[in-house]
Order: C-alpha cells, then sequence, then structure tokens
C-alpha cells in the first residue's frame, strides 16, 4: 500500500527529522546517564542501546520519503545529488580509515561515525549545490 501524506514534502521531511532527532538526543541522554551510573542491566541496555540508533535510522527514512515525495525533478535530482555526495564521502572516509586502521596506524572508531560522516557529507552535498546549481534544494 502506498502511504500518501497531504503536507508539502519539505515541511513532512522537517517534522519527520525533528521526531528523529528528537527522540536521538532523548534516547542517548537518557541511556548514557542511565548506564554510566550502572541503573540498568541486561535486556534495558540492548534497549538502550538500539533506541539512538533506531532514531538515525528515521532521519534516513525521512530523506529517503522525501526525494520519494518531492514532485519538482529538479528539486529530487539535487536532493538526491546532495545523498549521493554524502555516501560517497562517508564510504570514502570510513574505508581509508579502516585500512590505516588494520595496518596499526591510527586507532579504532566506532561504526557509528560512518553516520556521522554521512550528515558531514550531506552538508557538503547541500553547499555543492548551492555552488554548482545556486539552489539548496527547497521550494521557494
Amino acid at each position: 500500500m502506498i502511504e500518501t501524506d497531504d503536507r508539502p514534502p519539505q515541511k513532512a521531511y522537517l517534522q519527520r527529522m525533528g521526531i528523529s532527532m528528537g527522540s536521538y538526543l532523548i534516547s542517548l541522554g537518557v541511556g548514557v546517564y542511565l548506564v554510566s551510573r550502572d541503573l540498568v542491566d541486561g535486556p534495558v541496555v540492548w534497549l538502550l542501546a538500539l533506541l539512538p540508533g533506531l532514531s538515525i535510522v528515521g532521519a534516513f527514512y525521512a530523506i529517503g520519503r522525501l526525494i520519494l515525495d518531492t514532485k519538482d525533478e529538479f528539486i529530487r535530482m539535487l536532493i538526491v545529488r546532495q545523498s549521493l555526495i554524502a555516501t560517497g564521502f562517508a564510504l570514502s572516509v570510513s574505508t581509508v580509515w579502516g585500512f590505516l586502521e588494520n595496518f596499526e596506524l591510527v586507532g579504532h572508531v566506532d561504526a557509528y561515525w560512518v553516520a556521522i560522516l554521512w550528515f558531514v557529507g550531506f552538508v557538503i552535498g547541500a553547499i555543492s549545490n548551492k555552488r554548482t546549481y545556486d539552489a539548496w534544494g527547497q521550494l521557494k
């Protein structure tokens, strides 16, 4: 079944992203607080560890829905281009770092940093769109 949404794509995106990032901040803060003080253990720790990651998955979902829901082809292309730049950036940095780590030249970095790199790349993609097409990717 195809989901329909009467909200403008950019507004729906901002709402979804707000919910995802709010959930991320709250779940991470609560999780770090409870675990660092040994107030929980067992399966609750697993749940607390999963919640921030699932919130980030929600952010990726918001971006995917924005691409699917955007009807203007130029704006959609800008968002896809931005996402491709982000993906290339995150995969490139994490791959090079992985080989440096494999040869014991740098320390280990937790895997969740790949998502952080992706979001940095998303900003780089937006800047690239602005410089290349003089557009950020939103309707006026």
